[in-house]
């Protein structure tokens, strides 16, 4: 769904994907309301033609769907439209987390979420999108070259600390800690800021030591 004639002045075309109808809608109002131009669908077949029908800055994906899963519907985005990605999803065990991260998406929100946490996560992710373009001359609505992720929340960053806009394992690492220990967003963000100073690391080196870990577990043989 979108506003009428929302292209021009909407701050970019967002895909919603989860075969929950209700999280849809709401994701989906939430993100109009904010001001994007928004199309949704509520499985994986679908969202791949709405893709290819209306390239989309930005594709939000529940990940465990009837028929094409969230990360099948990725995997063409990036490999087929460069479209970037992120994830809605209830789940953060050890394999979906690592391949999370090796389908390179922009960030992973672990649900139950607020649509107050979704918006300023979309937004950073678009703008991230729109400023490479354009630094690499990109029309808008040229897609013949994968996009690489590109943008970590900036609203999980804490104040004073830089967000590297390819790289950031925060986000993945601040959703594994609300799952794991069932956490809202900001106090997971606060835990892992408390072991990267009981540990004497970075903010960002203690969360990519997390990701590891999950992913070490994730492999075959591991405890």
């Amino acid at each position: 769904m979108a506003p009428p004639d929302s292209t021009s002045s909407s701050k970019g075309k967002i895909l919603v994907v989860d075969d929950d109808r209700l999280v849809l809608a709401t994701v989906t109002h939430g993100l109009v309301q904010a001001g994007f131009e928004v199309i949704d669908a509520d499985n994986g077949d679908d969202a791949i033609l709405l893709a290819r029908q209306h390239r989309p800055d930005l594709a939000l994906l529940d990940i465990r769907m009837e028929g094409k899963s969230g990360f099948d519907v990725a995997d063409y985005l990036r490999e087929s439209l460069g479209t970037p990605f992120m994830f809605l999803s209830a789940f953060a065990d050890a394999a979906t987390v690592a391949r999370v991260k090796e389908l390179g998406a922009v960030a992973y929100l672990v649900k139950p979420l607020d649509i107050a946490q979704i918006v300023p996560t979309v937004e950073a992710a678009v703008a991230a999108v729109r400023a490479r373009r354009e630094r690499e001359g990109l029309a808008p609505a040229a897609r013949s070259a994968p996009v690489m992720p590109v943008a970590a929340p900036a609203t999980l960053a804490p104040a004073g600390r830089p967000v590297d806009p390819l790289n950031d394992p925060v986000p993945l690492a601040v959703g594994v800690l609300m799952h794991r220990y069932s956490l809202p967003r900001a106090e997971a963000l606060q835990r892992l800021t408390r072991l990267a100073q009981t540990d004497g690391r970075s903010l960002a080196a203690q969360a990519a030591a997390l990701v590891d870990a999950v992913e070490l577990l994730a492999r075959p043989g591991q405890a």
